[in-house]
């Protein structure tokens, strides 16, 4: 089979370097890919991901029997309906079914539909709205933009005050463009976060182990929220046996929903939750692999990555399709210095030869490219995602920092806590 991948994260690193691995693939092509990619036995694609005639011309040309669209945004502008419409099968929902996370809005609608259990929340359109509400829901509070931000869109805040002045930047300011025409204000839930990644068929949903993401850019979970600085799995905070039961609490429902609605979801849909003392609720919907869990699950994955989504095109997902390693995998993502700001780009990176021949480490590329002179430099803030695979939390979270040890990046940083929580709520148990 032919297979196009959209993207040029570590996320669609991971997914090249794993649907490499199936017998069932003859070729594969990622657009736009990066440096990471360049090294697979995969051919990168100067395309843009928000480029949908030009990704269709593409897998027309090249007949291409799977689309896989790694980010959010070819989701969110409809990839998959424009490829079903030249007869193209997509591993994603269609734009109407992705607007569970191109808009808090429709999501906590249809959360409400679906009675899965989430924040009280209040949305609003103006500046006055959004006062009045902020001073109903009371602090600490929550203030999310509407629309894609990046990642950048949610802010808890404290105060009263901080969540006006919130406010004011997303809609009086336009922070976050057009994405924060709308704000959904929440109230802030108390507990632990967790990632429940689901395989979706448009009937049912196959949980695969969770995972633990870590937002803010610096330890101890401190500075601006990043799209990820890291993230292992599985998590102590949700075991194994407890996902399908999880997901039939917060993901199953909202299949049902969107089959009623005759959008049934095909693809990953993502539950982000929070695991609090009455229970798990649902912070958000992402309908795509994230990133940077991607690249620990993947590495735990056994079965064949392309099955999986093969059997989700066709309707016939089985919770006996997906075997994982019973391993814990954990993946530290080195950034560049000012990130989620401004930063250097054209980084040179040094160390990559000492790890590739590695079976328990792997380091997927996040923001790289590859120089005229074959040097792999830096291109994005988060520049490379080192992911490790340990008996226990403990020695994949060792075994990964000793291998980001090995790397050179100037002007770079990484959080040095990965895994931390996992580990003390293990110390615990």
């Amino acid at each position: 089979m032919q297979i196009l991948v959209l993207g040029s994260g570590g996320r669609e690193h991971a997914l090249v370097w794993k649907l490499a691995k199936s017998p069932l693939v003859t070729k594969l092509y990622v657009a736009p890919g990066n440096g990471g990619t360049a090294l697979e036995r995969v051919e990168n694609v100067p395309l843009k991901v928000d480029d949908l005639d030009g990704l269709v011309r593409f897998a027309q040309e090249k007949a291409i029997d799977l689309v896989i669209p790694g980010p959010e945004l070819p989701l969110t502008l409809g990839i998959c309906d424009a490829m079903a419409k030249a007869g193209i099968a997509c591993f994603g929902p269609d734009k109407y079914a992705a607007q569970l996370e191109g808009s808090k809005a429709f999501a906590k609608k249809v959360m409400q539909r679906a009675s899965v259990p989430t924040a009280a929340c209040q949305v609003v359109s103006s500046l006055e709205q959004a006062y009045a509400a902020i001073d109903k829901i009371g602090a600490p509070l929550v203030v999310k933009a509407d629309g894609l931000a990046a990642g950048k869109g949610v802010v808890v805040c404290q105060t009263l005050a901080e969540a006006h002045a919130q406010a004011e930047a997303m809609l009086g300011q336009h922070a976050f463009g057009h994405a924060g025409d709308v704000l959904v204000l929440e109230e802030f839930l108390q507990g632990e976060e967790v990632s429940l990644l689901c395989f979706c068929d448009g009937k049912r949903a196959v949980a695969l182990p969770s995972a633990q993401d870590h937002k803010a850019a610096f330890d101890n979970d401190q500075g601006p929220n990043t799209g990820g600085m890291g993230a292992y799995s599985p998590a102590p905070i949700l075991p194994m046996e407890d996902g399908q039961k999880v997901a039939q609490l917060t993901v199953q429902p909202v299949l049902d929903v969107l089959a009623g609605d005759g959008h049934p979801f095909v693809g990953i849909l993502y539950a982000g939750l929070m695991m609090t003392s009455d229970g798990p609720k649902v912070l958000e919907y992402n309908v795509r692999f994230g990133d940077p869990e991607c690249q620990p699950l993947l590495m735990r994955l056994e079965s064949d990555l392309l099955q999986a989504m093969l059997d989700c095109v066709h309707g016939t997902i089985r919770p006996e399709s997906l075997v994982f390693r019973p391993e814990t995998a954990l993946g530290v993502v080195i950034a560049a210095k000012g990130y989620p700001g401004s930063y250097a780009r054209d980084l040179p990176i040094t160390g990559l030869e000492s790890l590739q021949q590695q079976d328990l480490v792997k380091v997927f590329h996040s923001g790289t490219r590859c120089g005229q002179d074959g040097q792999i430099v830096s291109s994005g803030g988060r520049i490379l995602c080192v992911t490790a695979l340990g008996s226990d939390l403990l020695e994949a979270q060792t075994r990964a920092y000793q291998a980001v040890r090995k790397l050179s990046v100037p002007q770079s940083f990484y959080r040095t806590d990965i895994g931390n929580k996992g580990v003390r709520r293990l110390n615990q148990a």
